[in-house]
């Protein structure tokens, strides 16, 4: 096929005469010869890997501690476990957390991630494998500290920063308050109080925030306390 084909265009025009071209017919095109493609790179790789590594492979044994922290590293980094550790996280509600899971449950993953790339990387570094620490430090450990500074720490931050001028209740006040969160009507066992001494989940308080500055209850002017008063 590759040595009699003719046509190597990746777009599927109107008419063989017409420059105008076909946009479904160019989309399935394109997509079907990536896939040959990919499906031809596998095909290579995987019997590189059959014939090529055969002997090194028999002789090849992984200790446990290795595999320990290869799977769990794999755990961290695959999608369908985020997912079901974010669904946890978030049918747990750890009051430490205030209801903003979303900010810490990728930045727990990705921290974990770090470290133990981190570890690895040392282990390299022992073994004097030079080369491959610096490419595990820039993929690993560069690249995914900067995606969790910027993605995850700085916004967290921001948000933290902004809910800073509403003190957190503390137990006795919320057992005091017995009355649930006036934006979300469900049970509070952590919340914030604002200047006119109204109770609110963090996250409730956080979201309000974001579209107006008046208090949900009473519309007092949240934004004039906060430049009157200090941050606890």
């Amino acid at each position: 096929e590759l040595t009699e084909r003719e046509d190597w265009s990746m777009y599927v025009n109107i008419a063989r005469t017409s420059n105008v071209r076909h946009l479904a017919l160019s989309t399935t095109k394109i997509v079907l010869e990536w896939t040959k493609a990919i499906t031809f790179i596998i095909t290579v790789v995987f019997m590189l890997l059959v014939f090529g590594l055969e002997k090194g492979l028999k002789n090849y044994t992984p200790t446990t501690p290795y595999l320990f922290i290869t799977g769990f590293y794999f755990l961290l980094t695959e999608k369908v476990f985020i997912e079901m550790f974010s669904t946890w996280l978030d049918y747990r509600k750890f009051d430490y957390f205030e209801g903003m899971e979303v900010f810490y449950c990728p930045a727990l993953l990705l921290a974990m991630q770090i470290t133990l790339s981190s570890f690895l990387v040392f282990l390299c570094l022992v073994c004097g494998n030079f080369r491959l620490v610096i490419l595990s430090s820039f993929t690993n450990i560069r690249v995914k500290y900067r995606e969790l500074m910027e993605k995850y720490i700085h916004p967290l931050n921001s948000e933290l920063s902004d809910l800073s001028y509403y003190r957190a209740a503390s137990p006795s006040e919320i057992r005091g308050h017995d009355d649930v969160c006036a934006i979300c009507l469900t049970i509070m066992t952590c919340a914030r109080i604002t200047p006119c001494q109204h109770f609110f989940h963090a996250d409730c308080l956080r979201r309000c925030l974001k579209e107006s500055y008046k208090c949900p209850i009473c519309q007092y002017n949240i934004h004039n306390a906060q430049l009157i008063l200090p941050k606890d």
